[in-house]
């Protein structure tokens, strides 16, 4: 037995792993597994969910189920044999199941739009945006109809891309980057070399999870007022601090800095100062003219009118720029094969005298294990078939809006549009759900019209579609990291199918934690500014773009054109090699910055910041144990999530204020207090 591999094939993954028998797929779902799955999912869920609806930025989640579900289950494993307890072994296998199981648990409060197109329907997000407030127009969410709902969509996008599967992992081999990333960070974990690696990494996550949740309750006990804490300093002066610019000490998204690219987050900082320096104060100028002096600046009829379009347009251009690249992409790429198969058969015109690449031994190993246990195509029709008529049939029940036709056409073309996006997803790594989610509202919204609630209607459809579009891509991910590791296809589906129950169960019950947060939320912790964003998508798709600011639209059109701009001269240097393609802005993140406050940007070129200089000192150990470092950071603040927003809704107020003042303005508080003292 080689160690390394064969000279004549390269380093081998899988000889290292050759003495260890492969589990039935029967045997590699595990009690414990399900049980850290249902523990570590609520935890990032949580995460996630207050990601959504503090920013909307939401970091793939595939690496930290990773290291979390090792830790948990490492842990669990040494303390049963320091007490001479009979355990199985904690294999990859298990590994990965556990991974698949927590991300679709996870993943669904991103693709299920709870911090977007499901929290639009309610009345706030129309108050907010003072657009299409009548009852038809408005849903509001009850726990009961969001997970009856969820059990409804969630488990159909499994079965529309389960006939692909063999098509695109094994006959185009594509790569999908995170599936394989993740793949080769729980092969490491589980060699005799990457045990000394996995310890190291174990112990950082659990010093980086305890020094952030730690930090967060030490932080609580001095917010007992507006404006009051640590996370309030002002960083940059009093007068940046009046328009967002300071630093307020987020584990959670300086953690998640160091995890985005550095231009993603660079290119936040420079649409935030865009938005603030250049946009608003042109707006501004304009009050009294364009619009009415009298609305507040938060106002959807005011200048965050103006800023929602233009945040929009440069979405719709960037994302239509994106799938018409992507589509072409993909068609050359499937030209490419067929044409490289026919010349292949017009040399040989026996097709089994054909010269087939030789596949190394990993790949025979795995494609072996990939092809015996197989799902039957016959099976994800007929299941896909099946859930599709009975959400067809019960939909219109819950959302009134709703009408039979809409949903049969939108599941007739969900598959279609999910092997679009889970090829693409494959070739370039990025899940495209959310554009193709603001396009399918547009024209089912132009389809039903406002005046039959075509609002709630288009947002109803897209939470469908983008559910089969989403779920595809993930699970596409999935399956290629079950691929490198040797886990089974079908204990993958069924791992997946778990996850999906777990979410349609914990994400409703954590989002109406917080949704009742957002509804009393008089401070702005809780923005959620996708909701306008869909909120607004729906009523110009309906046909009410005359409830929008004054020549928003216009306004917004050179945004749109400049985003499209952008991203063609992206794709030309990076087709030509040129340097500067490392320099070009990121039109979603410049648009995603007119949304959020300016200190969420600040908090993750921190992150940046600090992985460059971590990079600079040790390139190696950076590579390693970064992503370890953020992982924590996300989630010790996440944990804390749940905790504090009940602490909100029971009216627990932290005892102490610090605030930061003017020395002006301290003189004359210094002078009250001694008067009120007399």
């Amino acid at each position: 037995m080689e160690s390394v591999g064969d000279p004549m094939e390269g380093p081998s993954t899988e000889r290292a792993f050759e003495g260890e028998p492969i589990q039935p797929w029967t045997e590699q779902i595990t009690v414990r597994s399900m049980v850290v799955s249902i523990l570590l999912g609520t935890i990032l869920s949580s995460v996630a969910m207050n990601l959504v609806f503090m920013s909307g930025i939401v970091p793939s989640l595939n690496i930290p189920a990773s290291m979390l579900s090792l830790f948990v289950l490492k842990s669990w494993t040494s303390m049963l044999q320091r007490f001479d307890v009979f355990h199985q072994p904690f294999t990859r296998q298990e590994n990965t199941i556990i991974q698949t199981c927590v991300t679709a648990c996870a993943a669904m409060v991103s693709s299920g739009g709870f911090g977007s197109f499901m929290l639009s329907m309610s009345r706030r997000a129309a108050e907010q945006t003072k657009t299409g407030r009548g009852d038809i127009n408005v849903s509001a969410p009850s726990l009961g109809q969001l997970i009856v709902f969820y059990f409804l969509i969630s488990f159909v996008g499994l079965f529309a891309i389960v006939p692909m599967r063999k098509t695109m992992i094994i006959g185009q081999r594509l790569t999908y980057a995170t599936g394989t990333a993740t793949a080769h960070l729980i092969n490491s974990f589980h060699t005799p070399q990457g045990a000394q690696q996995a310890k190291r990494q174990v112990s950082l996550l659990l010093k980086s999870v305890v020094g952030s949740l730690s930090w967060d309750i030490f932080q609580w006990f001095y917010t007992g007022g507006p404006n009051c804490g640590l996370a309030a300093i002002p960083t940059f002066g009093l007068k940046a601090y009046q328009t967002g610019f300071y630093f307020n000490f987020s584990a959670t998204y300086t953690g998640i800095g160091i995890i985005c690219p550095t231009l993603t987050n660079f290119s936040m900082l420079a649409g935030s100062i865009l938005s603030s320096a250049v946009v608003v104060p042109y707006i501004d100028s304009k009050k009294g003219v364009w619009y009415n002096a009298a609305y507040k600046e938060s106002s959807m009829k005011g200048i965050y009118g103006y800023k929602m379009l233009i945040s929009i347009a440069m979405m719709l251009g960037d994302g239509i720029f994106q799938l018409l690249v992507i589509s072409f992409k993909t068609m050359s790429d499937l030209h490419r094969k067929q044409q490289k198969l026919a010349n292949t058969a017009n040399v040989f015109r026996n097709i089994d005298t054909i010269k087939r690449p030789g596949l190394s031994f990993d790949d025979r190993r795995r494609t072996q294990l990939f092809l015996r246990d197989n799902i039957p195509c016959i099976y994800a029709i007929a299941g896909y078939t099946i859930l599709a008529t009975v959400s067809t049939i019960t939909i219109p029940h819950i959302y009134s809006q709703i009408k039979y036709q809409h949903i049969i056409v939108a599941y007739i073309l969900s598959p279609l549009l999910a092997f679009c996006n889970a090829y693409g997803t494959g070739i370039t790594d990025l899940n495209l759900h959310t554009q193709y989610a603001k396009i399918v509202i547009l024209i089912f919204g132009f389809w039903m019209t406002i005046a039959k609630g075509g609002v709630i209607g288009s947002l109803v459809i897209c939470a469908i579609m983008t559910s089969i579009i989403a779920t595809a891509a993930d699970f596409m991910q999935d399956l290629q990291t079950g691929y490198l590791t040797l886990t089974s296809p079908r204990s993958m589906f069924i791992a997946q199918a778990i996850g999906t129950v777990i979410g349609c169960i914990i994400n409703p019950v954590i989002f109406w934690v917080f949704y009742n947060i957002y509804l009393t939320d008089a401070e702005g912790s809780y923005p959620a500014p996708f909701a306008r964003v869909y909120r607004a998508l729906a009523v110009v798709g309906a046909g009410g773009a005359n409830t929008l600011p004054k020549y928003s639209i216009a306004f917004s059109v050179p945004f749109f054109i400049v985003a499209i701009a952008m991203g063609a001269l992206k794709e030309v240097a990076t087709h030509k090699d040129w340097r500067i393609q490392h320099w070009i802005p990121s039109a979603v993140a410049i648009s995603v910055a007119f949304l959020v406050p300016p200190i969420i940007p600040i908090d993750m070129c921190v992150g940046s910041l600090i992985l460059l200089a971590w990079r600079s000192i040790d390139t190696e150990h950076a590579k390693l144990l970064a992503p370890v470092l953020a992982s924590g950071l996300i989630c010790g603040e996440g944990i804390f999530a749940i905790p504090f927003s009940l602490l909100g809704i029971y009216k627990i107020h932290p005892p102490m204020c610090i605030r930061f003042l003017a020395s002006e303005t301290n003189e004359k508080l210094d002078t009250f207090l001694k008067k009120k003292a007399l």
